[in-house]
C-alpha cells in the first residue's frame, strides 16, 4: 500500500462537503487527536513496514485471540457507485487503495487508521457480518494486524506478498469460496470475547452484545461473513 498524503485526503473528505461539512469539522477539531482517536484497538501504531508495503498498522502491546479490533462508526465515510463515479480519477484511486466495498456495493472509507490495515493470506484479524472485525489468532507486539482482501469485495484480483501460502492472489469472489473456513475461525475467536478486555466494547450495542453471548453459548448460529458478499453481476442486473 501507498501512503495517503494529506492534501488528498483532506480533498476526499471536503468531497460532497455540502452534506459532509459537520462531521469534517468535528473530525479536525483541535480538541480531538486524529491520529490517535480511533475506532481501532488502542493498543496499535501506524508504521513503516517496507517499501514494497509501505505503512501498515502494528500492535503495540500483546492484543489475545477474540479481542475486537475494529468497529465501524458514523465517521467512516460511504460512498455509491454514482458518488464513485463522480469522482476524478485522483479521488477513484484513493477510493480504490483504501476503501472496501459493501454488500450492497458502497464504497466504505475508514476515518481512522484502518484504512492502513494490510493484506494477508494468514491475516491476524477476521471481519463478521456485525460491522466489526476480532482477532482470530493472538497478536504480538510488533506484529502487523492484517486483512484477507479476498472478503472485502475488491474489483480485480490482487497479488499479495508471496508469505508461503497454497492462496497467491485474493479474488473478488472469494466469499464465496472460503466463507466457511472463515466462518470456523471467527467463531473459534468469539469463544473468547468475554475473557478478555474489550476496549472497543462501548461501541458495541448492548443488542449485538446479547446476541454475541447468544452465539458463544449456543443459543443463536452465528450469521456468516458471506452475510458481506457484493454480487455485482446481480446488481447490474436490476
Amino acid at each position: 500500500m501507498t501512503q495517503l498524503q494529506p492534501k488528498q485526503l483532506i480533498g476526499l473528505l471536503n468531497y460532497n462537503q455540502a452534506t459532509m461539512n459537520q462531521k469534517i469539522k468535528i473530525l479536525y477539531s483541535p480538541k480531538i487527536d486524529f491520529l490517535n482517536k480511533n475506532m481501532i484497538h488502542p493498543k496499535t501504531a501506524l508504521k513503516f513496514i517496507s517499501n514494497e508495503i509501505g505503512f501498515g498498522l502494528v500492535a503495540t502491546d500483546f492484543i489475545p485471540m477474540g479481542t475486537i479490533t475494529w468497529v465501524l462508526d458514523e465517521f467512516d465515510m460511504e460512498f455509491t457507485p454514482k458518488d464513485f463515479e463522480s469522482m476524478d480519477s485522483i479521488h477513484q484511486d484513493i477510493i480504490d487503495t483504501y476503501a472496501f466495498r459493501s454488500n450492497i456495493g458502497n464504497h466504505i472509507l475508514c476515518w481512522d487508521l484502518g484504512r492502513y490495515i494490510n493484506h494477508s493470506f494468514n491475516p491476524t484479524c477476521l471481519t463478521t457480518a456485525y460491522d466489526f472485525e476480532v482477532a482470530v489468532r493472538d497478536i504480538h507486539p510488533g506484529e502487523q494486524l492484517t486483512n484477507d482482501y479476498g472478503y472485502f469485495n475488491i474489483k480485480q484480483p490482487f497479488v499479495g506478498i508471496d508469505e508461503g501460502t497454497k492462496r497467491k492472489i485474493a479474488y473478488p469472489d472469494d466469499l464465496l469460496k472460503y466463507h466457511e473456513i472463515w466462518d470456523h475461525q471467527i467463531l473459534s475467536a468469539f469463544e473468547h470475547i468475554n475473557s478478555n478486555k474489550q476496549p472497543l466494547k462501548e461501541l458495541i450495542s448492548d443488542e449485538l452484545w446479547h446476541k454475541l453471548n447468544n452465539i458463544i453459548t449456543g443459543k443463536e448460529k452465528m450469521d456468516s461473513i458471506l452475510e458481506n458478499y457484493y454480487d455485482e453481476k446481480m446488481h447490474k442486473t436490476l
